[in-house]
């Protein structure tokens, strides 16, 4: 799939506000500070679509990208360890699961993961959540640049025990690197096998 076109179309408070059950989603969440931004920016070809910033927890809002003008690209907030107050935190957490919950038109789930670390425990809740509402998911390694090759596959295998225990046939992680691109084609391939399937190609 090459993506000829990348829109910002709204920032979303709620679910009510969001754009209209058109076309099929596929969103992006992490935890704060994953890496969510820049590679959403390497996947679309775009420098500066989803904001980067230093600063954890910087999406509040869900970001909704038209891409190819036939599907959209969904930017959720982080979950983790941005330094918001308990009840912004509560309010997020309800802003994410709603939207889960309620968008009849998500097709899939990317859930970003940062591959130099061992599983860590709101990684592996989330995950836990997303298994037991049935919502299928992917993992991303986000800078798997940064490790040698054994130890990328140590830790994807240590995710993996974990997919397998929510679901035998589970286990799908790409590695994924925006200094190289890599993981690209192969995000980018899922995508395309979920909307062939859903347009009856």
């Amino acid at each position: 799939m090459d993506i000829k076109s990348a829109d910002f179309i709204s920032s979303s408070p709620n679910i009510s506000s969001c754009p209209q059950l058109k076309l099929a989603e596929f969103a992006f969440i992490g935890r704060s500070n994953v890496g969510k931004s820049s590679l959403i920016n390497m996947l679309t070809n775009r420098k500066s679509l989803a904001k980067v910033s230093q600063t954890p927890g910087k999406t509040r809002l869900i970001n909704h990208f038209k891409i190819n003008d036939t599907w959209y690209l969904v930017d959720l907030p982080g979950y983790g360890f941005a330094r918001i107050s308990k009840d912004e935190k509560a309010k997020l957490e309800k802003l994410i699961y709603s939207y889960f919950l309620k968008r009849k038109n998500l097709e899939h789930t990317f859930l970003l993961v940062d591959s130099r670390l061992d599983p860590q425990s709101n990684d592996i809740t989330f995950m836990t959540w997303l298994a037991l509402h049935h919502i299928g998911f992917t993992l991303l390694f986000t800078k798997s640049d940064k490790l040698s090759k054994t130890r990328l596959v140590k830790n994807m295998n240590n995710y993996r025990k974990i997919l397998i225990e929510f679901n035998p046939n589970s286990g799908e992680i790409i590695p994924t690197s925006i200094m190289t691109n890599k993981g690209k084609e192969e995000i980018l391939q899922t995508i395309k096998s979920f909307l062939k399937t859903t347009s009856g190609q």
